[in-house]
């Protein structure tokens, strides 16, 4: 029998040594944020991915509504085609790396986007420029940090709090993302101005399984200051892993993908 002095020095080698098998188990139950963010983006993008989508824009008075062909391979290439109304049909984007083009079929012209522009309205939506071919990436743009946990639809998340780094190519102040904990859905994203004033909410819902993933099927958008506007994004069909080339991404074949 151990001495009743020596007690406490051997609990407390009991404790250190139960301590020091833990924490590499907690470790791993909860990835760092930048982690998280990567696991959540590379859910909802692939390697590569060929989409089906309805874009719904709601105002007060109106609303209006475009079908979309997407593809997209990694975070450097992705097309946007505009299958109807009929008067918008052909109609194009196109991102190459830092490079985001537009086609416009109705003059036969390709236009190369300037910078200044990538904040701007994506055909009257919610949506910018930036959002539909997402020149910036919410993985490599911003430095991540846990800013604690939420609950949103129900569902635990995480609350990610993103900063962009110094001169990447991004026009928000700051990004919060709320991703589920148990399948990183992003199930709201609100963007910040320089100022740090919310301009408009991402509200991720209809979770549903597309080609083996469960993921938000709509997408919508909420701008902070104009009530009773937002544009939805249904989600029809969503492939990962389709095997696209870089070549698939050119300016010859924006015009003529169907």
């Amino acid at each position: 029998m151990y001495p009743i002095t020596r007690l406490p020095s051997i609990l407390l080698a009991c404790y250190l040594a139960l301590a020091a098998l833990w924490q590499p188990a907690l470790a791993q139950q909860t990835p760092d944020a930048t982690e998280i963010v990567r696991r959540a983006d590379q859910k909802m993008r692939g390697e590569s991915s060929r989409s089906e989508i309805t874009m719904r824009i709601v105002r007060p008075s109106w609303e209006r509504e475009l079908s979309l062909k997407g593809w997209s391979l990694g975070s450097e290439f992705s097309l946007i085609l505009v299958t109807a109304p009929a008067r918008d049909a052909g109609t194009a984007y196109l991102k190459r790396g830092n490079e985001i083009w537009h086609w416009l079929p109705d003059i036969n012209r390709t236009v190369k986007l300037p910078p200044s522009m990538m904040s701007q309205s994506w055909m009257g939506s919610d949506f910018s420029n930036n959002d539909l071919v997402r020149e910036s990436s919410i993985v490599s743009d911003y430095e991540h940090s846990l800013a604690g946990d939420s609950t949103v639809s129900g569902r635990e998340c995480w609350r990610i709090e993103m900063t962009p780094k110094p001169d990447a190519p991004v026009v928000w102040g700051t990004v919060v993302s709320y991703i589920s904990k148990q399948e990183y859905l992003q199930l709201r994203t609100e963007f910040y101005d320089e100022e740090g004033l919310l301009v408009k909410t991402m509200e991720g819902s209809d979770i549903a399984s597309m080609d083996g993933r469960t993921i938000p099927t709509r997408m919508v958008m909420i701008p902070a200051d104009e009530a009773g506007h937002r544009t939805e994004l249904l989600y029809h069909s969503l492939a990962f892993d389709v095997g696209l080339e870089a070549s698939f991404f050119s300016t010859q074949n924006m015009k003529r993908v169907e």
